[in-house]
């Protein structure tokens, strides 16, 4: 069951970049299906993410969400948009993954 948890939080944390990437593509939510596409993996992000804090504390779920969502959305936007890959922000991307290992190894199940 504990495994299940994790699957869960782990795709809702890989939804947030989706439905971030969807809403800029909708326009302003003027575009139908990149509109329908944003809400229906937001939705799914969100209750995802609910099914795990049944489980998981709810900093840490939510911080690896969160983490998991910004890294996804850093390294769409650089291949999707061709915003800069540079030392630097690598560097930024690693110190998330670290802080997001850090938080499970420190207080996960």
């Amino acid at each position: 069951m504990a495994i299940l948890i994790w699957i869960c939080l782990i795709i809702a944390g890989l939804l947030e970049p989706c439905w971030v990437i969807a809403l800029e593509k909708s326009n302003k939510l003027r575009n139908l299906k990149w509109t329908l596409v944003t809400i229906v993996t937001m939705f799914g992000s969100l209750y995802l993410l609910s099914l795990a804090m049944k489980e998981l504390p709810v900093g840490m779920s939510y911080a690896i969400w969160t983490g998991i969502g910004a890294i996804g959305t850093l390294i769409g936007g650089m291949i999707l948009y061709k915003e800069p890959v540079t030392w630097l922000r690598i560097l930024f991307i690693l110190l998330i993954v670290i802080g997001i290992v850090g938080i499970q190894l420190s207080g996960g199940l």
